[in-house]
């Protein structure tokens, strides 16, 4: 009984993400400044990085985990990229 509900719990999930990824696109395409586009892409990082998470408790496999923890970390230093490229227009001094 309760790997029914794990598994239809992981499926609701996973599809709220997936619409919260539709929902993060439509901004990124129709955002009126740069800064919007930046704050959807990190919040489709993280969606992205919750539905390999949820994939990887429906299959049970720890590959899955650690793809999420390398996409949390290249979404974190890209979010710092762009942010500091938006402020002085460069990345690197």
């Amino acid at each position: 009984m309760s790997a029914d509900i794990l598994l239809w719990s992981v499926t609701v999930a996973q599809a709220m993400l997936v619409a919260a990824m539709g929902c993060n696109t439509y901004r990124l395409i129709r955002g009126p400044r740069a800064q919007d586009r930046v704050l959807c892409l990190d919040a489709m990082y993280v969606s992205a990085m919750l539905l390999v998470l949820t994939i990887g408790i429906r299959t049970g496999s720890s590959v899955y985990f650690e793809a999420a923890l390398i996409i949390a970390v290249l979404g974190f230093v890209s979010t710092v990229a762009l942010a500091k490229f938006l402020m002085r227009g460069e990345v690197i001094e």
